[in-house]
């Protein structure tokens, strides 16, 4: 039997060109737009409706590590950059720096910097916060009794990026930042090691994001830290996704900025200390693993709206006794709870055709859609459609009628059941493209052929080399359009030699084309 064919809501595939796919994710959706200044973006309703989703959750997980948010300046004195030579070399190309605090009339038009307003000192616009938090970490640890301090911002960050792309790699984006001093390195990378573990809980839980977590190699540590670690996911063109990093900084930080306190013998001693962060580029994540050609599938505990209700008004006198219909069964579902919270439920009245309405939120990726006409009012009835089981084999959407009672019995597990879907399909299409047959360099620029649409992940055995060796595996690796992204955590043990060095191996790396 020939397969349906069916047309999809969106006006390219995933399979024709998957950079336009996912940018017209983001228009069909009403995820975001351009705001007008290069590399920065509006982030509508829909789209900001999933960061406030993700912000509440997350939020709700670092408190009950004991961490505190706090809120510091966006603009930060370059002085304090200067102070950390490693640091800002990694971000000095990608820093925006305010040089003026007034604007005069230009006799030619216009408006231009008064050169009389010139700063005494440049501020940079908030790349990241380790120097500025770190100085008011030196003022607040004086005693060991002041240690962990554990602090976390919600924020915006400026980095000024040349290749920009919504959500993924974007001049300004959101972000949260933790930052925490401790007395020692077991507590420090203890807490390094504790924001991962919440990172990756995060991504397979509420994202349905399966991902990897480990530690990067030296040349992707983050600008000044001792050791670095991420969550690595695949999105569905195989490509790799940082989505999360946690980094234990030693004490060089402490150093350059005055963190000291005096420990129970009374000496001064430096602190050890640690950052850990996620960003809006998470978004970008659910959008490439999680969407189809008919937009993004959200994950039901990040979507802004798990159950909308659409009734099929036809603007005569039964729409009354329909809407009450549809606004009792609204209630009946706002009062059940999914996930430990109440079922998010939304009864769409504006006016309009309701298929047109319903293909509106299927792009936006609503989890459980619901149609419900004259006739459904009447007989106590609903009309289903799961969001990730959208078509049936004839190429129709995959309705499914039941009575009313029947599906707010089983409504919250049917959400739960969504998540558990999309996970098991995106762990079932990763693990799947992960080659673990690759032993030496020649097989791995044969994998990563040009005529190998969605190649996926590596797994190799490496030595761990530094220095000028690393280097020059590094330049192998950039002439393939390679990473290597980390050394999975629970990695299988190592049985043979590196392929890049010929020494033994001592753990296995992921190499891949990346974000």
């Amino acid at each position: 039997m020939n397969k349906p064919t069916i047309k999809h809501a969106l006006p390219v595939t995933r399979e024709e060109d998957f950079a336009q796919w996912y940018q017209a994710v983001i228009a069909e959706a009403e995820l975001a737009e351009e705001s007008g200044v290069r590399g920065c973006m509006v982030i509508k309703p829909w789209g900001y409706g999933i960061w406030e989703r993700i912000q509440k959750l997350m939020d709700e997980q670092i408190k009950a590590a004991g961490v505190e948010n706090c809120y510091f300046p966006l603009f930060i004195p370059l002085s304090y950059f200067a102070k950390e030579a490693d640091h800002v070399e990694g971000f000095a190309k990608e820093m925006a720096v305010v040089t003026h605090h007034r604007l005069i009339a230009d006799p030619k038009g216009g408006l231009v910097p008064d050169p009389e307003a010139k700063l005494e000192e440049p501020l940079v616009v908030r790349p990241t916060s380790e120097t500025v938090i770190g100085a008011a970490m030196a003022r607040w640890v004086q005693s060991w009794r002041d240690l962990p301090l554990l602090t976390n911002q919600w924020a915006n960050v400026v980095r000024w990026e040349m290749r920009t792309r919504m959500f993924l790699r974007t001049s300004e984006f959101l972000w949260q930042e933790g930052h925490t001093a401790h007395a020692d390195e077991a507590d420090a990378m203890a807490e390094t090691l504790r924001a991962l573990e919440m990172y990756r809980a995060f991504a397979e839980g509420p994202l349905a994001l399966p991902v990897i977590a480990g530690p990067k190699p030296e040349n992707e540590r983050f600008p000044g830290a001792v050791a670095t670690y991420s969550i690595e996911a695949m999105m569905q063109d195989g490509k790799a996704l940082q989505a999360g990093t946690s980094h234990y900084l030693g004490t060089g930080f402490a150093e350059a900025a005055g963190i000291r306190y005096q420990d129970k013998e009374g000496q001064q001693t430096l602190c050890h200390t640690t950052s850990w962060g996620v960003s809006t580029r998470m978004i970008g994540g659910v959008i490439m693993t999680h969407g189809d050609d008919d937009g993004l599938r959200t994950p039901p505990q990040v979507a802004p709206q798990q159950i909308v209700i659409l009734p099929m008004l036809r603007d005569n006198d039964g729409d009354a006794a329909l809407l009450a219909y549809c606004e009792t069964l609204r209630a009946e579902l706002a009062k059940l709870s999914a996930f430990g919270e109440r079922v998010r439920v939304l009864l769409d009245k504006r006016p309009g055709k309701a298929t047109q309405k319903r293909w509106a939120w299927v792009k936006k990726g609503v989890p459980l859609i619901l149609e419900i006409g004259g006739r459904d009012a009447e007989g106590g009835q609903v009309s289903v459609l799961r969001r990730d089981r959208l078509w049936n084999d004839a190429g129709k959407a995959n309705f499914t009628g039941m009575a009313q009672g029947e599906f707010v019995a089983m409504a919250s597990a049917e959400l739960e059941d969504i998540e558990r879907s999309l996970y098991t399909e995106a762990r079932a299409r990763r693990d799947a493209q992960i080659e673990r047959g690759v032993s030496d360099l020649a097989g791995l620029s044969t994998y990563f052929a040009e005529d190998r649409k969605f190649p996926g992940w590596v797994e190799m055995q490496w030595s761990r080399p530094t220095g000028a060796a690393l280097d020059r595996v590094v330049e192998q690796l950039k002439a393939l359009k390679l990473t290597i992204r980390n050394t999975p955590l629970d990695a299988a043990p190592v049985d043979g030699t590196c392929p890049f060095t010929g020494e033994p191996a001592v753990e296995r790396i992921l190499v891949a084309r990346a974000y």
